[in-house]
């Protein structure tokens, strides 16, 4: 599975650094990547839940860092579950993928930062998970894009309830202002949450 993963990194950098020109209007955002039908299909059959962005930086930045933090019902459980930096590149790509083992209540990740030069990857688990078989799951991510220019961004969520009634994902608020929507995580018995920042 982990050579699938690397193969689609490889083949988004490509993708992503064969686009046209940086575009002034796109200088130092992140957005949301558009696949194709192959790569979705691949992503789908190697993870639940997965998420591709594309970054488009100015040379100023020198470093990228890319973590995933755990809520439950709203407190911080784990600040850093997954943390790597790399090199900050003027484009990129960064990839975000979580497969569930029901049967070890054990959740596995790979998050990489793809780049004209290389990928860089991390592969995790959060094994502190309980009864995954009964709770709702909901995903969400960025709007379109956002600016990296304000320090770090919540890239995507993964959530899950036993709320019988059904769960709504975190609202577009949410990305945009994090710090002031955290509320919303207490909904929830226990949340992903993807962030990245690029450091100067």
């Amino acid at each position: 599975m982990k050579r699938v993963l690397m193969v689609l990194i490889t083949g988004l950098t490509i993708l992503t650094l064969a686009a046209c020109g940086q575009n002034e209007a796109d200088a130092n955002t992140i957005s949301i990547s558009e696949l194709t039908e192959r790569e979705d299909a691949i992503l789908s059959i190697t993870s639940e839940q997965s998420f591709v962005f594309d970054f488009n930086i100015d040379d100023e930045y020198k470093e990228a860092a890319v973590w995933i933090e755990k809520y439950e019902a709203g407190n911080l459980i784990d600040d850093k579950l997954g943390y790597m930096t790399t090199q900050a590149e003027q484009k990129g790509s960064i990839i975000f993928t979580l497969s569930e083992n029901d049967s070890e209540n054990n959740n596995s990740f790979n998050v990489g930062i793809a780049v004209d030069g290389g990928v860089s990857s991390i592969h995790g688990s959060d094994s502190n998970v309980t009864d995954l078989e009964n709770v709702s799951i909901v995903s969400g991510s960025i709007p379109e894009k956002i600016a990296v220019d304000n320090g770090e961004v919540v890239l995507a969520s993964i959530s899950y309830s036993q709320d019988e009634n059904g769960i709504q994902s975190l609202t577009t608020d949410f990305y945009e202002d994090a710090a002031g929507h955290m509320n919303e995580l207490e909904e929830y018995e226990f949340t992903y949450l993807l962030k990245a920042e690029f450091i100067k």
